[in-house]
């Protein structure tokens, strides 16, 4: 019995020093989230980067083809164009988003009447369902019973209808916006979160100074605020990259493909046509634009000078 016990007391001031560990908790608390993340992220992007090698059809396994999806899309005139309007949807939307969102996150701050019931309202345009709000979109820009063109029409602004959805100017424009609409909420409170954070005794040393309203906005707060927005640019940036639900319902990437997205046109070669091979494909090519999303945000937009308020 002595042998055991001294054997084991080893044992248990090993496991002892483990369970009072922080980074051994840390590590057995995020386990569940690790194999979530493995069962239903990992293992689905790999399944899509394979098939991607493969010409694996709905209802037919394939075979290894190799490089030949990605050298046919990149022939492909459609593919191309849906990566222009892939990367003219985001940057337009997310620049929208995000001058509008501040500009908004920026009147909340203030010491409005009623400011918290404002801030609950301008979250109804994230919490709807995004479909929801597509329907809702597209009754908005119908060619025949659109409210907007029924309200210039009576204003004496135009003399007929807009094609809103028909026209692939005009149905670009109507993506962004419905897409600005959907995504300004999400900025906005996230950057109102980041401008409370900012101590007032801040603007009340640079208003001593004599700094102005636009010294203490370029001075005092995007400096401060700065680390938050690279945080929510980019997930504001992935989010409307891999935007689906709104333009499939909308648009479904029409007309003349004038709006459609790679997510749209992976899921149409893919999961429509058939061909999961070659949306698997389209898909994985959507992956480098990420990853540049990403590197400039952690890059770019969160150095030091930035921080700081300088010019680099």
């Amino acid at each position: 019995m002595a042998s055991i016990t001294t054997s084991e007391a080893p044992r248990a001031s090993v496991l002892s020093s483990l369970t009072e560990s922080r980074g051994f908790l840390s590590a057995w608390f995020m386990l569940p989230s690790a194999v979530l993340l493995l069962v239903f992220l990992t293992y689905p992007l790999g399944l899509g980067v394979w098939l991607g090698f493969t010409d694996t059809r709905v209802g037919r396994a394939g075979i290894f083809i190799g490089l030949e999806n990605y050298q046919y899309l990149w022939d492909d005139s459609i593919f191309w164009l849906s990566v222009f309007n892939t990367l003219l949807y985001t940057i337009s939307a997310s620049i929208l988003k995000f001058v509008l969102g501040l500009w908004l996150a920026l009147i909340l701050n203030e010491n409005l009447p009623l400011k918290s019931f404002f801030r609950a309202i301008v979250l109804l345009p994230w919490v709807v369902p995004t479909v929801l709000s597509a329907i809702a979109f597209w009754w908005i820009f119908d060619s025949q019973f659109s409210i907007i063109s029924w309200a210039l029409m009576e204003l004496g602004l135009i003399d007929h209808r807009i094609n809103f959805l028909g026209d692939p100017t005009n149905a670009r424009a109507s993506v962004i916006a419905a897409n600005v609409w959907r995504g300004i909420p999400f900025v906005a409170i996230t950057l109102l979160a980041g401008l409370q954070t900012i101590p007032q005794s801040l603007y009340e040393a640079a208003t001593l100074d004599g700094a102005g309203r636009w010294q203490l906005f370029r001075y005092v707060t995007l400096p401060l605020l700065t680390p938050i927005i690279a945080i929510t640019m980019t997930f504001s940036v992935l989010f409307t990259f891999t935007d689906f639900q709104l333009i499939y319902v909308l648009t479904r990437g029409g007309p003349v493909n004038a709006t459609h997205l790679m997510a749209t046109l992976s899921f149409q070669r893919g999961i429509s046509g058939g061909q999961l091979g070659e949306g698997a494909a389209i898909a994985v090519a959507m992956i480098p634009f990420l990853l540049a999303a990403i590197l400039f945000s952690y890059f770019g937009l969160q150095r030091r000078k930035w921080q700081q308020g300088g010019g680099d």
